[in-house]
């Protein structure tokens, strides 16, 4: 047996190596390790080569990693498409999912040359179309995405290449037809994008209603507590796996492994949370309607919300854990003593996580917006935005009957 060249080593260079690149145990783990190494090796250069060539196979971590894998299949499976990849951020996945969309088929280079956008998408969504796509030759369109006339309208007069909706919006909480868009994008010859943020997997899939890309922002409800930031697309079609993929590698921007572990944690349970979260907006909603200080409530679960018939058949019976509410007096003043009164909910820019959220659109999600923007969209400068947590309903209520209360109460 040849000595261990470790044993004829400076005390420096043995603490560089030792204890690294131990076989892999024959034990399988039960959950998935987080593999951190930016580079793998080989037992030679010809296999190093071969593992290059191997889409399966690692050899550095822009390129490939285990962890992140292992995320990217769960997504795959979730959403019943061709592959996912994972970005650092939901924005990441955004950027990635028009660049892929826009690219033309068979090609490598993005060129989106027109994109239709749904009026009333993410505020900082809007921005990066005006601020990244509009400025750099891509022709932006909007429209009401609810009114299926006026989408044949848009579509036949600036021929897109690129559709792009959310499922409910953020924050009025509209609902499209995914059905009936993709039908419409596919006739057309372009691509839909469906932000699936805060439907979830669990509420509906729009790959298998014909959308070509689906995006998470997984720093919402796939992490699901408040802890780490990522993003997702899904694809349809191997072809748009590929154009992903190779985008991801070039652009870099990837997701770390531990932020891939959290999120891929965060996956076992997210069923369950959204559903009882669902339910628990449903009741909050319903409360809300009969409060004083609120002047209109906003959530697909209720009767008299205008897209209520397409949500109950989309969904299966959950309506989504997203409420917003205007409250009656107009003035910041009162904004700001509901938010200052808040004990139980928390005053956070995010959703989608464990603990109840409450947000000032007009002042967060959408603040980058022109105050003409925000109207145009319906969104009013005293909205508040709900993401409803995991905490027992009875105690998110009695939070926001008094933060209600104080609303009434001048300064």
């Amino acid at each position: 047996m040849e000595p261990d060249p470790q044993t004829t080593w400076h005390l420096q260079t043995s603490l560089v190596h030792a204890g690294e690149r131990a076989p892999a145990p024959a034990a399988i783990p039960t959950a998935t390790p987080i593999y951190t190494s930016a580079t793998y090796l080989y037992p030679s250069l010809a296999a190093l080569n071969q593992a290059a060539e191997d889409e399966a196979s690692y050899t550095y971590t822009r390129h490939g990693n285990p962890t992140v894998a292992a995320l990217e299949q769960a997504m795959c499976i979730a959403e019943r498409g061709a592959g996912a990849t994972v970005y650092a951020s939901g924005m990441a996945a955004m950027h990635a999912a028009l660049l892929a969309a826009g690219t033309p088929r068979g090609a490598t280079a993005p060129a989106p040359r027109a994109i239709l956008a749904a009026r009333d998408v993410y505020g900082t969504t809007t921005v990066l179309l005006q601020e990244f796509f509009a400025a750099r030759g891509t022709a932006i369109t909007t429209c009401d995405m609810c009114d299926l006339a006026a989408v044949d309208t848009a579509l036949a007069a600036h021929q897109p290449d690129v559709v792009l909706v959310e499922q409910i919006s953020n924050p009025i909480l509209r609902v499209v037809d995914i059905r009936a868009l993709a039908q419409r994008a596919r006739a057309a010859g372009a691509r839909l994008v469906v932000d699936s943020t805060i439907v979830t997997p669990i509420l509906q899939q729009p790959l298998a209603l014909g959308a070509d890309l689906v995006v998470h922002s997984a720093t919402k409800y796939l992490g699901g507590h408040g802890d780490v930031a990522g993003g997702v697309v899904v694809a349809r079609t191997g072809l748009l796996r590929d154009t992903l993929r190779r985008q991801a590698r070039l652009l870099g921007a990837t997701l770390g492994p531990f932020e891939a572990q959290q999120i891929l944690r965060g996956l076992k349970t997210l069923a369950l949370r959204v559903r009882q979260q669902c339910r628990s907006a449903g009741e909050i909603a319903a409360w809300l309607t009969s409060r004083p200080a609120v002047a209109r409530v906003y959530y697909p679960g209720l009767p008299q919300h205008p897209q209520h018939a397409l949500a109950r058949e989309s969904f299966g019976g959950l309506f989504g854990a997203m409420v917003s509410f205007e409250l009656c007096n107009t003035g910041r003043a009162a904004l700001h003593r509901f938010f200052d009164a808040l004990r139980l909910v928390l005053p956070a820019t995010s959703l989608g996580d464990v603990y109840t959220l409450a947000s000032a659109p007009a002042l967060a999600s959408h603040r980058e917006l022109t105050p003409e923007q925000r109207a145009e969209r319906g969104i009013g400068e005293t909205m508040v935005r709900l993401s409803i947590g995991i905490e027992e309903p009875a105690d998110i209520v009695a939070d926001l009957s008094q933060a209600l209360d104080a609303v009434a109460v001048e300064p």
